[in-house]
C-alpha cells in the first residue's frame, strides 16, 4: 500500500495497512534542511516543490502540503542585489527600493522602501459598497499572501480571481510523485483572511467595536474563499486543508468562535465537499473546548489538536469527544520535540500518540502544529519506521 492510499482510507474512517505519517514543516526547517536557497524556496514554484519533495523523500512521509501558492516565473527577476552579510539573514533589495529580509530559519518578512512596515486596512474607514478595493492594500492581497508587495504582479487580479501561475507548485509536486504520495492543497480561512487585512490587534479589537461591520467583511471574504477553495478541490489535490490559526484560545472565546468563524468556515467546508474532494481543519491554540463546533462547519479532519504549552488539548480526550466524527491529525507536541534529546526520548512520545490513535482508525501521526525550524531530522526520520513496527492493523 503506497501512502496515498495510506492516507486516503484513514480519512475515509477505514483501515489502511498502518498508521499514517505526514507532518506539517515551517518554512525555516526547509531553509535549514534543504540544499536550496532560501529566495527560491519563498518566491519560487520550483524551488519551493523542490524543498517539498526533498524532506518528503527523506522523512518518508504518506503525505505533502502544499501550503504556498504557485508564483509567476519572473517574480526575482524585481530583485537588484541580495546580500547575506551576518550569514544569519538575506537581504533582498527590489528595483522599487522595498526590502525583504529572510531569516535563516524563519519566513519572510517585508519592507517598503526605508523599512517601513506594509499598511493594513483602517476597519472604520473600509468601504463597505466597494469591497473590492480592499485589493489595492499593500500589505493584502487575497491569493498571494506572501508576496502582496509586488504590484506588478497582483494588478490585474481581482479577490476571486485565480491566477495561471496560481496551482504551479501542486503542479510540479504531482508530476514528481504520481499516484504514490497524497497531496494537500492549503487555503486560509475567511478570519484569517480578517486577522491579515486589518492586523492582529486591530481586527480582534473591531469585532467587539463594531460586529455588525464586522460580519459584511467576513462575509465578502468568505465569498472570496470559496472561490480559491472550489478551484483547489478541482484540481485534483486529495485533500483540502483549510488553515484557520487564529481561531483558537486564547485569540477567541468559544461564543466568539461559534460567531464569527463557524458559520464562515462551514461556507468553505461546503465549497470543498461539492468538489468530492476532502476538507479538512489546521486550528493552533487551545481548542479543547470548542470540538464540537469545529464538526459543525463540516470538516471531515482536525488537525493539530495541541497539547500544553501551546493548546490544551490530549489526545484521548478528544478523541473520546469526537466520536468517529471526524478523522485526526496529530497531536504530538511540537514544543517537547524540538527540545527532546534522544532517541529514546522521541521514540517514547510517538509511541504514546499511536497507541492513542491507532485502536479506531481514522488517525494520522503527526506533530501538533508544524515542526519547528530547528527540529533536527534524525527525529523526524524516527517516526515512519515506527509506525511500520507499531502502527500496523
Amino acid at each position: 500500500m503506497n501512502g496515498r492510499e495510506r492516507m486516503a482510507l484513514a480519512m475515509d474512517h477505514k483501515f489502511p495497512d498502518r498508521v499514517p505519517v505526514m507532518c506539517q514543516l515551517a518554512l525555516g526547517h526547509y531553509f535549514l534542511n534543504t540544499n536550496i536557497d532560501s529566495e527560491k524556496i519563498w518566491f519560487t514554484s520550483e524551488g519551493f516543490s523542490d524543498a517539498l519533495l526533498q524532506l518528503q523523500k527523506r522523512y518518508s512521509f504518506d503525505g505533502i502540503l502544499v501550503n504556498m501558492w504557485g508564483m509567476p516565473s519572473n517574480v526575482l527577476n524585481g530583485v537588484t542585489s541580495i546580500s547575506n552579510d551576518d550569514g544569519e539573514e538575506k537581504k533582498l533589495t527590489w528595483k522599487n527600493g522595498d526590502i525583504t529580509i529572510i531569516p535563516s530559519d524563519d519566513n519572510a518578512m517585508h519592507f517598503l522602501e526605508g523599512k517601513l512596515p506594509l499598511e493594513r486596512a483602517d476597519f472604520e474607514t473600509i468601504d463597505l459598497t466597494n469591497l473590492d478595493g480592499i485589493n489595492k492594500i499593500s500589505g493584502y492581497f487575497w491569493n498571494i499572501y506572501h508576496m502582496p508587495y509586488i504590484p506588478e504582479l497582483v494588478a490585474d487580479f481581482l479577490p476571486g480571481e485565480i491566477p495561471d501561475y496560481f496551482f504551479k507548485a501542486i503542479d510540479i509536486v504531482k508530476k514528481k510523485v504520481g499516484k504514490d504520495v497524497s497531496i494537500h492543497g492549503e487555503i486560509y480561512s475567511p478570519f484569517t483572511h480578517f486577522i491579515e487585512l486589518l492586523g492582529y490587534e486591530n481586527a480582534l479589537m473591531s469585532l467587539l467595536i463594531d460586529p455588525d461591520r464586522a460580519h459584511i467583511i467576513l462575509e465578502y471574504l468568505s465569498k472570496i474563499v470559496v472561490a480559491h477553495a472550489a478551484a483547489t478541490g478541482n484540481h485534483g489535490v486529495d485533500a483540502v486543508l483549510i488553515s484557520s490559526a487564529f481561531a483558537g484560545g486564547p485569540f477567541l472565546s468559544r461564543e466568539m468562535y461559534k460567531e464569527f468563524v463557524l458559520p464562515y468556515e462551514k461556507m468553505v467546508t461546503d465549497a470543498v465537499k461539492e468538489t468530492g474532494t476532502v476538507v479538512y481543519t489546521h486550528t493552533c491554540g487551545s481548542i479543547g473546548d470548542r470540538l464540537d463546533l469545529m464538526v459543525e462547519t463540516g470538516t471531515m479532519g482536525i488537525d493539530t489538536l495541541d497539547p500544553p504549552p501551546l493548546g490544551n488539548t490530549e489526545l484521548a480526550t478528544a478523541l473520546e469527544e469526537l466520536d468517529g466524527r471526524v478523522f485526526v491529525k496529530g497531536n504530538m507536541n511540537a514544543v517537547e520535540f524540538l527540545n527532546f534529546k534522544t532517541r529514546e526520548e522521541v521514540l517514547a512520545h510517538a509511541t504514546n500518540r499511536i497507541t492513542i490513535g491507532k485502536p479506531k482508525g481514522a488517525y494520522i501521526l503527526s506533530t501538533a502544529c508544524s515542526v519547528a525550524p530547528g527540529t533536527e531530522p534524525w527525529k523526524l526520520e524516527l517516526l515512519t519506521p515506527l509506525s511500520e513496527k507499531l502502527g500496523v492493523y
